[in-house]
């Protein structure tokens, strides 16, 4: 008796966490708060992109349909699909073709030999830390490299000389086609077995002795159970160093000096200025083919990933 009792909604009452006036405003405070701590890292990341990939590309695709007064034109677009530029897309796709499927094939076989190796720890970091170091390395020091190496007068060359087997005899130079394989083949293995790693340790051992228990051999695993499930992976990896290798420019720049027509390099041309007057938008137009290429291999590699994604669960 004699003890006031206090209402349930009332601000004092311990035990009711009542509405009180600066209820809403808190609250709101703290969900922006809790939105902001979300976003934050994702708005660095939206600002890069923008910055460096949308606005760039929609500078290229509206200069590729502009002549030089600022008007509508498909002078350009069709200047760039012909003659020696024609030449330059065909080479580029030929060149990385060549230095997807090669590597990806090589660097499968070497990632599978280093998944079963038995002592995986140690030698899947070793062979990690080497590949990321070989697939960064490029531009002009592995040029250099490669002409001190497999050069007219490189030291393997001058070495095979000796033993009476000079390549440059039988059709072999480094600054040409084949020499630009051999080279992007440094770096793209290394990449290959970089990417293709953890698909290959994706692969649970239980499909394995499920199929061996059912009386499978090796041959048939890989036919019926491994080899459906890496194909998406494969093939997603194989499209990654297909556009690595088209939009790759410096390393082919310094080993030929342009003699070779990719478009990479036509593009490198245009932007030092050894442009034909009225013809300064052609570039753009090259870059708006290249855009359209790696955008068609991008899609392909995203939908195969999508694929795999549902078996390495």
């Amino acid at each position: 008796m004699g003890q006031a009792t206090q209402a349930p909604g009332s601000r004092t009452d311990p035990g009711v966490a009542g509405p009180g006036p600066a209820a809403g405003p808190a609250s709101r405070v703290t969900l922006a708060l809790r939105w902001l701590r979300l976003v934050a890292g994702v708005v660095p990341f939206g600002i890069y992109v923008t910055l460096g990939l949308l606005l760039p590309m929609i500078a290229v695709a509206v200069g590729a349909f502009q002549n030089n007064d600022g008007g509508f034109t498909f002078s350009n677009v069709s200047a760039a699909t012909h003659g020696i530029y024609l030449k330059g897309f065909w080479q580029s796709i030929i060149l990385s073709l060549l230095t997807s499927v090669i590597p990806g094939i090589l660097g499968l076989l070497i990632a599978y030999a280093i998944f079963t190796a038995k002592r995986g720890k140690v030698l899947r970091q070793v062979a990690i830390t080497a590949a990321g170091v070989f697939a960064n390395f490029g531009g002009v020091p592995l040029a250099f490299l490669f002409i001190a190496t497999l050069g007219s007068s490189g030291l393997v060359s001058q070495w095979l000389t000796s033993l009476g087997f000079n390549p440059y005899d039988h059709g072999f130079t480094l600054y040409s086609l084949t020499g630009v394989v051999v080279v992007y083949l440094y770096f793209q293995i290394p990449l290959m077995v970089l990417v293709i790693l953890p698909a290959l340790e994706g692969l649970r051992p239980a499909w394995r002795e499920a199929a061996e228990n059912l009386g499978a051999r090796t041959w048939e695993y890989w036919r019926y159970v491994g080899g459906p499930v890496l194909l998406p992976s494969f093939l997603g990896c194989v499209l990654l160093l297909f556009g690595s290798a088209l939009s790759a420019y410096a390393t082919t720049e310094a080993l030929t000096n342009g003699t070779i027509p990719l478009t990479a390099i036509q593009i490198g041309s245009f932007l030092n200025g050894n442009v034909i007057a009225g013809q300064e938008n052609i570039g753009k137009a090259l870059g708006l083919g290249m855009v359209v290429i790696i955008a068609i291999a991008m899609i392909v590699y995203v939908v195969m990933q999508r694929r795999a994604a549902r078996w390495l669960r």
